[in-house]
């Protein structure tokens, strides 16, 4: 078993601060706080991601609106418990925080980059657009210290999603991509609606892990 935490889920990400740093929660002494920062696709298309940080990191920091930052850290996730319902949050967990200036960011060519490595714990659900784009939603879960796993929503597509169609329950894998951030509308049974936001990967390759002839499948995916 990979007992590597920091190499079964690592990130980093360049971006810009586009809100006010909140309060989240405490452990054992330590203040964690929330942000959220805009990292820009290849399309010119944005995603707004959640960062997580420990005061810790932010004696230093200038986390002001409009700050260009780059985080390294790991994707991670955990149960919000909410009108007896449970929810699955997803957040960065920021590691390392350094300030960008303008040139450096545009030198920089990994600016949303995700690395995982984890098991396959539901089957892949593969379909179809009405435009014949090929898409299948994978589960990731990803080991962490003290026996607690981090479960991951991805997204493949085209050979990718081809691919996850034979992959089975229990399978190990790694994937890289990038984090990527969607709105929906969340409908109620009494018929009201909410928009709410969904985080994911969006998956650029894969291969299974410890299979004598694994398979490698890659596409560009912006």
């Amino acid at each position: 078993m990979n007992t590597n935490y920091s190499e079964n889920n690592h990130l980093i990400l360049v971006g810009k601060v586009v809100s006010e740093k909140k309060y989240s929660h405490e452990i054992y002494g330590e203040k964690f706080y929330v942000f959220n920062m805009e990292v820009v696709r290849l399309s010119s298309t944005t995603d707004i991601i959640p960062i997580t940080v420990s005061e810790r990191l932010l004696t230093d920091i200038d986390l002001s609106i409009g700050k260009k930052l780059s985080v390294e850290g790991q994707f991670r996730s955990y149960n919000n418990y909410e009108n007896e319902k449970n929810r699955l949050i997803l957040t960065v967990f920021a590691k390392e925080i350094t300030e960008v200036e303008d040139d450096e960011e545009e030198k920089n060519e990994i600016t949303n980059e995700v690395v995982l490595i984890g098991y396959v714990c539901k089957k892949p659900i593969y379909r179809q657009t009405p435009f014949g784009r090929e898409i299948a939603d994978v589960l990731l879960a990803v080991n962490r210290a003290y026996n607690k796993s981090d479960y991951i929503p991805s997204i493949a597509w085209g050979r990718n999603a081809r691919f996850c169609q034979n992959i089975e329950v229990g399978t190990e894998v790694k994937i890289t991509g990038r984090i990527q951030s969607r709105t929906y509308e969340k409908k109620f049974e009494d018929g009201t609606s909410e928009t709410r936001v969904a985080y994911e990967v969006s998956i650029a390759s894969m291969e299974i892990v410890n299979k004598e002839e694994s398979e490698d499948v890659q596409e560009e995916v912006i």
